[in-house]
């Protein structure tokens, strides 16, 4: 990757590649930087900086090929890597994220699985054994896996992190309730806190309700559902 690229470049990079990809699908073999601005809420100018800290991909007067501009982000977001992965924690959200294929769709490849509960430990998920998480540093230190994923309490994430850094673990996705401290590390961490974006979301809804939509959710249905009878 281009050096000092920053990271509000970085973060518009998944969102090209998921809509050129689209693109490719549908059969469509060109774009241009307005039409990508268009889709994506962008502006034409802003696309053509972004792809140009990449040393740019198009072509004046043709704009992009969509199956080189695919190729191209996806091996710039390191997709085609096949990076090991391992995960940590292995409660409901860590089995969605198992068996929803993500990790296959970004080129992460499931090495292992940890846990700390005994009746978890030795159960098969999907061609992966749950192993104990005492093996953890044991296993990272003998094959290396690139990422870490972190579903484990809040409580045992700082620590199990700094286990995971000091063992060369090159990036990790917390999904645990502290975001994890790396100053110092090479490591590369990305805290995603779902109920952050929920909460974003209900800010923007607007505050002003109706009188109606003061009332009691009960009361609203309870006239919705038997305002009816009294016509019988």
């Amino acid at each position: 990757m281009a050096a000092k690229v920053s990271s509000a470049v970085i973060r518009r990079l998944p969102r090209y590649y998921r809509y050129v990809q689209s693109l490719c699908s549908q059969g469509i073999s060109r774009v241009s930087s307005n039409e990508l601005a268009q889709a994506l809420g962008f502006t034409a100018s802003q696309v053509r900086q972004d792809f140009s800290c990449f040393g740019g991909f198009g072509q004046q007067g043709y704009g992009y090929n969509t199956e080189t501009l695919r190729d191209r982000l996806a091996e710039i977001l390191n997709l085609q890597a096949g990076c090991r992965g391992v995960i940590v924690g292995m409660g409901s959200m860590a089995q969605s994220l198992f068996t929803d294929g993500v990790f296959s769709r970004c080129g992460v490849s499931i090495a292992a699985c940890f846990d700390t509960d005994p009746e978890k430990i030795g159960r098969v998920i999907g061609d992966v054994t749950v192993l104990d998480a005492a093996m953890l540093e044991q296993f990272c230190m003998e094959f290396h896996p690139a990422v870490a994923v972190l579903t484990c309490p809040g409580s045992a994430a700082q620590s199990t992190a700094d286990i995971l850094m000091r063992c060369g673990v090159r990036g990790i996705w917390n999904f645990t309730s502290v975001d994890i401290q790396a100053e110092g590390s090479r490591t590369a961490v990305e805290n995603v806190h779902l109920a952050d974006s929920l909460m974003t979301l209900c800010c923007r809804i607007p505050a002003q309700q109706e009188a109606r939509e003061s009332m009691p959710l009960s009361e609203r249905l309870a006239m919705r559902v038997f305002a009816p009878l009294g016509n019988r």
